[in-house]
């Protein structure tokens, strides 16, 4: 039973359906995939594998070589709004989909947009003085020591556990989730260690993060995002699922079509400047993506965005979720992928994407 379901089973109402935003449409540009120096019969081979059943799952894939798209695929498959099924849909370039953790990402880049406008608490700030209806909390001296910075790493020290399944209470989402206040739920788990120390993997952090840029801004966390990330990257259609208290769930909620989920990566490549704008600062980007601490898997850990080293020990930074979800740019080769999947709450439902980047985009390389 996944999230959406479970919270139906036991009494609660179904999430709201997110509403469709609409933005002016950015213009791509196409590039054979010999020009873009990938084998001329990357995409054959992508079309083979699928119907093998290699690449099981797969909705949709962008590739974009130095700022051009250089692969396009789309396929059916059975998909979903947050665990409410839609039954097998026939994807295609303007079909949105469910992100799950990539939001995570992408709200810390609005992040940073809200902290150049002066709405949000530096990284540097103490945490709980943005949250001054839980004096309680304020006033421990353990919690004293958190800060902003924490929040932006997931290295609060505070117990939390999405490994279990999201049919069982226990998993601190759902319990989140059912939570009279999911903010207070968030800053009261028990202290496990002290802030800073170690990475513990918390969609309650990137709640908080949605919270402060809304109530800095004085908009909800969608309206912001369209405003100063979505509309000025051309992005003309988005939805964010709301949790049970009316609001987006930041750290999983929001729903784009790949080519704007390669827009973001662009976006990364470019030092947050697009069409002679600077969006995203870049000093910030620069933060978010420094690793800053270390995940359990081994990977850096930036401001919401994961680190690492392809097999060419090539560097590249990137964004998960849920499903096979998949965001990976490689700065030195100016490549950008962007995966949608429908493997939900599957074990292991996240190869089909990692096999599909190495061995089918990274592996097709010429040059």
């Amino acid at each position: 039973m996944d999230r959406r379901a479970f919270l139906a089973a036991t009494g609660a109402a179904l999430l709201a359906r997110p509403a469709v935003v609409q933005a002016r449409a950015r213009q791509w540009q196409e590039v054979s995939l010999a020009e873009a120096g990938f084998r001329p019969d990357a995409g054959e081979r992508i079309d083979r594998a699928f119907a093998n059943g290699e690449l099981n799952g797969l909705h949709g894939l962008v590739v974009l070589r130095h700022g051009k798209i250089a692969l396009e695929r789309y396929f059916a498959g059975a998909d979903e709004i947050w665990g409410d099924s839609r039954g097998v849909i026939a994807f295609n370039a303007d079909e949105l989909h469910d992100l799950r953790s990539v939001s995570k990402s992408i709200v810390g880049l609005v992040y940073g947009i809200a902290l150049a406008d002066g709405l949000v608490p530096k990284p540097e700030a103490p945490l709980l003085a943005s949250f001054p209806d839980y004096p309680d909390l304020a006033a421990d001296p353990e919690r004293q020591r958190l800060k902003v910075a924490h929040v932006l790493t997931m290295t609060m020290g505070l117990v939390w556990d999405e490994s279990l399944p999201y049919s069982d209470p226990r998993n601190s989402e759902i319990a989140m989730e059912y939570a009279p206040d999911r903010y207070r739920f968030v800053l009261d788990r028990p202290i496990a260690r002290p802030p800073g120390e170690a990475w513990t993997y918390s969609g309650g952090a990137t709640a908080l993060l949605g919270h402060l840029i809304a109530k800095g801004s004085g908009k909800r966390l969608g309206e912001f995002a369209h405003e100063r990330l979505f509309a000025p990257l051309g992005i003309d259609r988005f939805a964010w699922t709301n949790g049970l208290d009316g609001r987006e769930a930041a750290a999983s909620g929001l729903r784009l079509r790949p080519r704007d989920l390669a827009a973001i990566g662009q976006l990364l490549l470019d030092k947050g400047s697009h069409a002679g704008r600077q969006i995203v600062p870049a000093g910030w980007l620069e933060q978010c993506l420094t690793a800053q601490t270390q995940t359990k898997d081994g990977l850096g850990y930036g401001y919401q965005w994961y680190l690492g080293r392809n097999r060419a020990g090539e560097p590249w930074f990137g964004a998960f979720g849920n499903g096979g979800q998949r965001l990976v740019v490689t700065p030195r080769q100016q490549l950008v992928i962007a995966i949608t999947a429908g493997n939900y709450n599957k074990p292991g439902g996240e190869r089909m994407s990692a096999k599909l980047a190495n061995e089918f985009i990274f592996g097709a390389l010429a040059q």
